[in-house]
């Protein structure tokens, strides 16, 4: 029997979001030829399309490049929570950075919620925008004072917040937090808003166009796989991860995580608000709505990229907590979704590095892009435009904090020495012709370490497993059906494309004699 023939029959076989199954989305040519540009944003997300709008308002030429279609990255993998709770953080930013910049980390936030809703509003963009209530919550005695702290780490810095020891949902807890008006929305019907304004305006959009490099200096020159090049006066990577990394090592200043979703028509009604727990495993709850009903995501289930071994298992514990907490009638859908965080918690927003001021780059979310890929937009945006931001210095990517980012540098390069080693060691005992329909595995072909998964119609594809980007040996991941590095995230498809980054450069083929 193949791996995923023991899914749960409630879960779809394929893994597919609802953003992007439920919102009528444009489609791009690529590009064919050379262009000249005031702006070129390399990466189709919220951060890049948020901040292609701002600086087409503005009257500048932009050009956007998406290396597949654009919202099919992370921002059409989100859970969508437009929030200034991030989790049990400002107590943690107090103590690394003090009370005036963590102040600004939550300003952040709240400025980029309402962009949002004054977008919405302005522009009257059908994206079920709802405010909602914001819950950080615990059944763990070694969590609870952890709420108190972060309770009085939210009155240190003036935030309206409530202390709870009950909650709206049926989830067994002992104490929350709650932060008031938040929101959550539709984040491709919200986008697909001011793609709408984009094209009517000038702005140059090209999807199925891989940028491969940057060539540096007062007019930087954007080169695409196809060797077209657009030349311009400022970039902006925002492609998740950069991939333009010379000169910032940021391989080696952030992890990649990745973390589940369960979309569940429940026994239950939902009562709303949006919800997450503190400790681990990590349980996430919010609403959406599918033809007048409501749809449960249930998210969570964080792990290292590549450091799980059997991914569908993640799926399986959301769904045995939806049917525990919720009932389950139906799971229409299911997804995952990968996040950078950087060394200290704090987005890398800004000059790519101090030499190259026109080169910008945004990434290392940490899971709450909708808002910190927003506050990206507007902070480049002024950045481009020469005004002053007041979040320039916190989001800096030239920064370094001794504490923590020093212990995280070497326990992360610690780790990436092992996965590194212990991937070479490996030799698998299966071979390609024992595996089932629909399974994936590491085996031995021609005597070395190989990839190879057979689909549904009994083809095998056979993959050199070793990472394009540092040379790690890539694992496989069952859920999503792909190839996925344990030492920086970079993720392949079973044919050996490139999914993610920071690798750029699909996976060698192999024959098996």
């Amino acid at each position: 029997m193949a791996e995923n023939d023991k899914v749960s029959k409630k879960m779809p076989q394929f893994p597919e979001p609802y953003w992007r199954n439920s919102a009528n989305l444009p489609s791009f040519e690529k590009l064919t030829g050379d262009r000249e540009a005031d702006v070129v944003i390399v990466g189709g997300g919220i951060t890049g399309i948020t901040a292609a709008y701002l600086l087409v308002k503005e009257g500048l030429q932009v050009a956007l490049l998406d290396a597949g279609n654009i919202l099919n990255g992370t921002t059409g993998h989100t859970t969508a929570k437009i929030t200034a709770q991030h989790g049990l953080i400002y107590d943690e930013l107090i103590s690394h950075f003090g009370e005036e910049k963590a102040k600004l980390y939550y300003q952040a936030s709240i400025d980029a919620l309402t962009f949002i809703k004054n977008t919405v509003k302005d522009r009257q963009i059908d994206c079920d925008l709802n405010e909602e209530d914001a819950y950080v919550y615990t059944n763990s005695s070694n969590y609870t004072q952890k709420i108190i702290n972060e309770l009085k780490a939210y009155e240190k810095l003036g935030i309206d917040v409530e202390f709870l020891s009950e909650i709206p949902i049926p989830v067994k807890m002992k104490a929350a937090i709650v932060m008031k008006k938040q929101a959550q929305f539709h984040p491709l019907k919200y986008l697909s808003g001011l793609v709408e304004y984009l094209s009517q305006n000038g702005c140059s959009i090209y999807e199925n166009t891989t940028a491969v490099d940057i060539e540096k200096g007062e007019h930087p020159v954007v080169t695409t796989r196809d060797g077209h090049k657009i030349t311009c006066r400022s970039v902006i990577i925002a492609s998740h991860f950069p991939f333009f990394d010379k000169t910032g090592a940021y391989f080696a200043r952030m992890y990649a995580e990745r973390s589940y979703v369960l979309a569940v028509k429940t026994e239950k009604e939902y009562s709303g608000g949006m919800y997450i727990n503190a400790e681990q495993p990590t349980r996430s709850l919010r609403y959406a709505e599918i033809d007048g009903e409501k749809l449960i995501l249930f998210s969570g289930e964080r792990h290292k990229t590549g450091h799980a071994f059997n991914t569908m298992k993640h799926y399986e514990a959301l769904e045995a907590f939806a049917e525990e907490t919720f009932g389950i009638k139906e799971i229409p859908y299911r997804w995952s979704a990968q996040d950078l965080t950087t060394l200290d918690k704090v987005p890398y927003i800004g000059p790519i590095s101090s030499n190259n001021p026109n080169i910008y780059v945004a990434s290392g979310y940490r899971k709450w892009g909708m808002t910190n890929g927003t506050a990206a937009a507007m902070l480049i945006t002024d950045l481009i435009l020469n005004k002053e931001n007041r979040y320039e210095d916190l989001f800096t990517p030239s920064r370094f904090n001794a504490d923590p980012s020093l212990k995280k540098v070497i326990s992360q390069n610690l780790q990436v020495a092992k996965d590194l080693i212990e991937g070479k060691l490996e030799h698998p005992a299966k071979y390609p012709e024992e595996l089932g329909t629909d399974e994936g595995a590491a085996v031995t072909v021609n005597g070395k370490r190989a990839g190879a998964y057979k689909d549904e119609e009994g083809k095998l594809y056979i993959v050199d497993t070793t990472c394009r980007h540092m040379g790690c040996e890539l694992e496989w991941n069952n859920g999503e059906r792909t190839w996925d590095c344990p030492c920086h995230g970079s993720r392949y498809s079973y044919k050996g494309e490139v999914v993610e980054g920071p690798a750029e450069v699909p996976l060698k083929q192999i024959e098996n004699q």
